[in-house]
């Protein structure tokens, strides 16, 4: 009777571990977040879904992540099938691969036999992940150049760091013909003396600020960015499981404009899909997996807020 009450510890003692390597990973998309799961917010739990299902072609709801990441202990496991998409998010084929590697707590090991067992594999794992990391290198050098340059953005009413693949800088003093900087860019012009951008973005106002010279500070200067509540709501309804459809549907009917003009940029130079306000809205309040592929890269507003313009690309 004891055997299958060590074996369930040990699953759990894998669990654990499993979720301590989703955050790892997350990091590698979102390296601002440094936090555990006990300060994983909800727009990181839109984040992982969102990486979810662009890397292991899977949905997974918030209401689940609640249920078994967000708690500092857990005392079931999640379905296997769950275990193998968080498993291959991480590099593994699945469970059965992960518990076979040795769980170790502190210099402990949990099992010497298992360890013995599984050092081949586990060899075998290591060299595959400095494979799987130069692949990585030389295949996405854009991901690279377009991270922020070293200032650090925050939400200003709630001081969350803002995800940088959502934001734009610019050289203020350019205003023909700007592109957004590059770090390289940034760092060089930012060196020695200071430097006023104006930082864009399809969520937040846009904000012009000076950045004091890196060599005369000790940190990242603090940039507070104002967000637009109305995009923010879209976006939330792009990514977020539908509760109460009736209520989102009033809720988007006074948020966007009567003129409002939407374009999905289709995946792979297909053209683009034109949507009206009554359009949009059915197309938000009825969810299919499609609406989770799809990213807000620009925002228009009228006078009063409403968007007026809204334009997408598809993942």
């Amino acid at each position: 009777m004891a055997l299958p009450l060590i074996r369930g510890m040990n699953e759990m003692q894998h669990f654990q571990e499993l979720k301590r390597r989703v955050l790892e990973r997350y990091r590698q998309d979102y390296p601002y977040f440094q936090g555990d799961w006990k300060t994983f917010s909800s727009q990181d739990i839109l984040n992982l879904i969102a990486l979810l299902e662009r890397e292991c072609k899977e949905t997974v709801s918030e209401k689940w992540i609640y249920t078994h990441l967000k708690p500092e202990t857990n005392t079931k496991l999640p379905r296997k099938n769950m275990l193998h998409v968080l498993c291959r998010f991480v590099g593994v084929s699945g469970w059965d691969e992960f518990i076979f590697e040795p769980v170790t707590i502190g210099s402990t090991v949990v099992s010497k036999e298992e360890t013995k067992r599984s050092k081949r594999g586990y060899l075998w794992g290591i060299g595959m992940g400095v494979l799987l990391l130069a692949v990585a290198y030389f295949l996405w050098p854009e991901k690279k150049v377009t991270k922020m340059p070293p200032i650090k953005l925050q939400n200003q009413y709630t001081q969350e760091a803002v995800d940088s693949s959502e934001v734009q800088v610019y050289d203020a003093t350019q205003t023909v013909g700007a592109q957004p900087l590059t770090p390289q860019q940034f760092e060089e012009k930012v060196r020695e003396k200071p430097l006023t951008v104006f930082v864009k973005s399809p969520f937040y106002k846009d904000t012009i600020v000076q950045i004091p010279p890196t060599s005369s500070v000790q940190s990242p200067p603090v940039v507070a960015l104002q967000p637009d509540d109305y995009a923010m709501m879209v976006k939330a309804f792009l990514k977020a499981d539908i509760t109460d459809w009736q209520k989102r549907k009033t809720q988007l009917q006074q948020i966007l404009s009567e003129d409002l003009e939407v374009m999905v940029m289709l995946k792979g130079g297909l053209g683009a899909e034109f949507y009206n306000k009554a359009q949009f809205v059915q197309k938000l309040t009825i969810p299919t997996p499609v609406l989770k592929r799809w990213e807000i890269v620009d925002i228009k507003n009228e006078p009063d807020g409403k968007l007026k313009v809204i334009r997408i690309k598809q993942e």
